[in-house]
This record gives structure tokens, C-alpha cells and sequence, in this order.
């Protein structure tokens, strides 16, 4: 069955309605979003790009820009609880862990929320470049003792099966930075929730650090032993800095709904007037509405790029992000300035979606370092050198 836009919409809209009843309280209180995520699970979508013989929708990148982007505007943290899990279910799609046969089709059904455990303390934001050293086991090849402190892993002590890399035994693999890349479920020992999250944005992502002291093996390994970092480029990258576009386009447009609901509505009883009946409040207006149309005309070519590659497409892959990034940082401080000091309470939502733009905008690999990547590859320049 072809995925249409109405089998999509029809697919999120109990999605949305959990998400947008529980997100003014999950930020608030910088809780899970358990009813959203429960939504998630029973709505077929954390399967939304998954092919259909392992029991998904068989959706491409402008579904999940589509998904992300209204789900994003209804609670950024769900969105990104959700694109991580997509991130996660794409990596494991690309080289299935041996010894887990039945994780795709879990990872499809909602029976497995998954999520990646990149970053590191030593690393920060270089999500590619784990720190951390895998050691052979028992003087065993196949076997290694995982041994990882990992920062910022959305959905920590939520998700079922985390997706975590650290550098591969140097007698296991040619080269001393290869990466392995592991499929780890959340109930084996050794695998913990290290500290708590509580953030300036997304508060409700639950991105603690965690550790990881277990033994693993080629079972567990997604892909060939060394062969992570190529899994990084090929699989997690263009999956998530599309996704992570597409969240912030999903902020933006939610940020301009609301001041154009807010200046429509509000009166200056002495002039008799609403705000957008100022001149500078509409030119203000207009310019956010047309920064958050071109950004989404943008995520739609890169989604579609990705979905047929050409040359253009690692430009896009590095580009998106950062472009969709910086719009929402616009757009956001826009409406806070449109608003004014009604924009500084609770209950247009407008200072929510201000912190969450921020934080998408930090989130590994950061905007800045994605132009730097932009500027290397239009000059010519090795990216990782």
C-alpha cells in the first residue's frame, strides 16, 4: 500500500492530540511525555520509514519531514524523542545485528522505542568521534567490553534498545579511530542512567548522560567490526539532520500561528485598534511567514534529494540542518518581540517554543559546525581532516 498524505495525517492525529494536551506540563515539569510516546507506539509511525516487509509504513524522508514538523509544533519533545528513534530504527536498518533478528520488526511496531548514545564528554558535540575504547574480551575477537560514558542520550532510562558506538579494539580492525557501532537493550547489566536532564529547552526529551560497562558482541554489532563511522555518514546524518530541520520547522511554524493569532486578537483600546493593524507588527509578521515558507521549501528539497541521490545531495545532508536551525532562531525571537510581554508568560506557548528552537540549534552536530562542513565541501576541503 502507497503511503498518501491522508493515511500519514490520519496516522498522527491522535499523536498530535496527545502531544498537545501534555506539552505545556512536560516542559513545565520536565517530564517524559509517556502519553505522546504511548500515542507514538500505537500509531504505526515509529515504523513511518521502515520498509513493509518488516512491518513498516515504507515511508521516505518528506513523510518523516512531513510527521516531525507536526508533531514538533505541537511538542518539541516529542518530536525529538521520535526522530531519534527513527535515527536508531535507519542505523539498524542499514546492517541488521545479527543476533536480533526480530528488532526491526519491533522497532516498526512500537514494541521498541529505540535512541542513540553518540556523544561523549570527551568528544562534546564531534557525535563521529567517540572517545571511549572498546577492549577484546576474554582474549576473544568477536567479544568486546563496552565501556562508555555517554552525554546527552535522548529518551535515557526510556528507551528500550540503545544505538552506541564507541572506538572498535585496534586488533579487532584496520585503523586505532575505527568505530563500532552496537544495538544494546535497555535491560542488560551494566547499562545506566548516570545523572539527571533538566534543560533550558526540550525539557522533556530526558537527555541524561548514561553509561555503558557490559560486554558485547559481533551479535550486537551493526555492521562490520571498524566499519561504524561509515554507518555514521551513510545512515545517522542524513536521517537526522533532515529530522532535526524538520523540527525546527515545525517550532517555527507554531511560533508564527501564535503571534498572528496573538496580534490579531489583542486591542490598543485607546486607539481602537488590534496589533496587526500597526504597520510594523505586520511587516514583522510577514517576514517570519516567509522565513518559515522558504526554510520548509528548503527541507522539502533536501528530503527529496535524499529520496533520489544526486550530487547535490551531502550538500543538502550538511546544509539543513544549520539553514533550518537559524531560521527558527529567527522566527521565535520574532514572535517574542511581536508579542511582547504576553510572549514572556505561560499561555501562548511562544517562550516554550523559544527554548526548544535553542536547544535543536546545539544539538550534535551543532549548526556552526555544520557550516564549517558546508564551506569545506564547497571548497573542496576533506570534512574530518
Amino acid at each position: 500500500m502507497t503511503l498518501t498524505d491522508e493515511h500519514l495525517d490520519d496516522a498522527l492525529a491522535p499523536v498530535l492530540d496527545a502531544a498537545r494536551a501534555a506539552a505545556p506540563d512536560v516542559d513545565a515539569t520536565g517530564r517524559f511525555p509517556e502519553e505522546a510516546v504511548t500515542a507514538l507506539r500505537g500509531s504505526g509511525l515509529l515504523g513511518l520509514t521502515l520498509p513493509a516487509d518488516v512491518g513498516g509504513m515504507g515511508g521516505g524522508p518528506q513523510a518523516l519531514a512531513r510527521a516531525l514538523a507536526h508533531v514538533a509544533s505541537a511538542c518539541g519533545s516529542t518530536a525529538m524523542i521520535y526522530l531519534m528513534h527513527v535515527s536508531a530504527a535507519m542505523t539498524v536498518a542499514a546492517a541488521p545485528p545479527p543476533g536480533h533478528p526480530k528488532l526491526l520488526g519491533q522497532m516498526a511496531d512500537g514494541t521498541t522505542l529505540g535512541t542513540l548514545a553518540f556523544s561523549e564528554p570527551g568528544s562534546r558535540s564531534h557525535f563521529w568521534a567517540p572517545t571511549s575504547q572498546g577492549q577484546a574480551s576474554n582474549g576473544t575477537a568477536d567479544a568486546v567490553t563496552l565501556d562508555a560514558k555517554k552525554s546527552f542520550v535522548t529518551s535515557a532510562g526510556h528507551a528500550d534498545v540503545y544505538v552506541t558506538s564507541t572506538l572498535a579494539p585496534p586488533e579487532n580492525a584496520a585503523g586505532e579511530s575505527a568505530v563500532d557501532i552496537y544495538a544494546v537493550p535497555a535491560g542488560r547489566d551494566g547499562v545506566s542512567v548516570a545523572g539527571p536532564w533538566r534543560g533550558l529547552g526540550l525539557r522533556g526529551n530526558a537527555s541524561s548522560p548514561m553509561t555503558f560497562q557490559l560486554d558485547v558482541s559481533g551479535d550486537d554489532r551493526i555492521g562490520p567490526s571498524g566499519g561504524g563511522f561509515q554507518l555514521l555518514l551513510d545512515a545517522v546524518m542524513p536521517w537526522f539532520n533532515l529530522g532535526n530541520a524538520a523540527v525546527s520547522v515545525g517550532l517555527s511554524q507554531a511560533a508564527v500561528d501564535a503571534a498572528v493569532a496573538h496580534a490579531s486578537g489583542s486591542r490598543l483600546e485607546h486607539l481602537g485598534e488590534s496589533l496587526a493593524q500597526l504597520p510594523t507588527i505586520r511587516a514583522q509578521l510577514s517576514r517570519m511567514s516567509l522565513d518559515v515558507t522558504a526554510t520548509r521549501s528548503y527541507v522539502d528539497t533536501a528530503a527529496r534529494s535524499l529520496a533520489s541521490p544526486d550530487d547535490g545531495t551531502m550538500l543538502h545532508v550538511l546544509g539543513v540542518k544549520a539553514f533550518a536551525n537559524d531560521a527558527a532562531l529567527r522566527i521565535t525571537d520574532a514572535a517574542m518581540r511581536v508579542c511582547g510581554g504576553a510572549a514572556f508568560s505561560h499561555h501562548l506557548q511562544l517562550e516554550r517554543y523559544f527554548r526548544d528552537a535553542r536547544a535543536g540549534h546545539v544539538m550534535a552536530p551543532t549548526a556552526d559546525v555544520l557550516y564549517d562542513f558546508y564551506g569545506k565541501a564547497i571548497t573542496g576541503l576533506p570534512l574530518f581532516e
